[in-house]
């Protein structure tokens, strides 16, 4: 695929994906979601990929929907054809962890895509914020799901609600951000962690973690203990429940043999509303 919007490298094990319209402060086309729907299902059957970073190129990380259509901006679209989800493969979807390197604003879809990853570091200096009601629609990407996940339902409606900005130093008080920094710390941040991962985690491991995470807000406390036990039975028997505790005793970097293509399944994980849904 020709890519236009965004670029996608691969080094130690993490893919950098970046959106990649810096003279546009990286506004969000129809290109850009096609780019980034195929980055992240490449990412997810790549067992070579461990950890994902998203940024974006410049000084912003997306500064929303591109409004250069004007008044048709938001024209009626074909019921049949259209989707407020803007990817059709979202970045939760992804067996690895996805971390948004939020290196500059992220405003209107721009924020609501970083909030589908699973880590947010954000610059200080940024400005945020859901700003669709004071464009005459709502929030989209899933945010009305995503927000109060991550910030509870009252800071959620505090901030899709009132459509207002907001700084770095807020994002970390709402719990938006996972950590906050300044910005030319904000990538080389992202990529310590993506590394740290890479080098460090088992991948089985963390992809069913991810999965159960995503899961759990719809899941009992009951459901979540018999999703972990399952989980436990499975990884002992895997080489990777062997090879974790003799790198740990040996003092040596772990060597994995665990491969999140070909052992687990896109079956199950989770869509727009809490649920599961089978995927083929």
């Amino acid at each position: 695929m020709e890519r236009t919007d965004t670029t996608l490298t691969v080094s130690e094990g993490v893919a950098l994906l970046t959106l990649d319209r810096p003279e546009h402060l990286n506004t969000f086309t129809g290109a850009m979601g096609r780019e980034i729907d195929e980055a992240y299902r490449f990412c997810d059957g790549e067992d070579g990929v461990r950890a994902v970073v998203v940024t974006g190129a410049g000084r912003a990380f997306c500064a929303g929907a591109d409004l250069t259509a004007g008044a048709d901006t938001f024209a009626p679209q074909d019921r049949s054809d259209f989707s407020a989800a803007a990817l059709e493969f979202p970045a939760w979807r992804v067996r690895k962890p996805v971390i948004a390197a939020v290196n500059g604003h992220a405003v209107g879809l721009g924020l609501t895509l970083a909030l589908q990853c699973d880590i947010r570091i954000m610059a200080r200096e940024g400005k945020y914020g859901v700003l669709q009601t004071r464009r005459g629609m709502v929030g989209d990407a899933y945010s009305h799901w995503t927000l109060p996940r991550i910030v509870g339902m009252a800071r959620a409606a505090d901030i899709l609600l009132t459509g207002r900005t907001f700084r770095g130093d807020e994002a970390a008080e709402l719990g938006v951000a996972s950590r906050v920094v300044a910005s030319e710390e904000v990538l080389p941040t992202a990529m310590e962690i993506a590394v740290e991962i890479a080098q460090n985690t088992a991948p089985l491991s963390v992809a069913m973690s991810k999965r159960l995470l995503w899961q759990s807000f719809a899941m009992s406390a009951e459901e979540v203990e018999r999703a972990e036990t399952e989980l436990h039975h499975k990884l002992m028997l895997h080489p990777d429940a062997i090879e974790g505790p003799m790198a740990y005793l040996e003092k040596r970097k772990p060597k994995w043999s665990g491969s999140v293509a070909r052992e687990t399944s896109r079956h199950g994980d989770s869509n727009g509303d809490g649920k599961t849904k089978e995927r083929s």
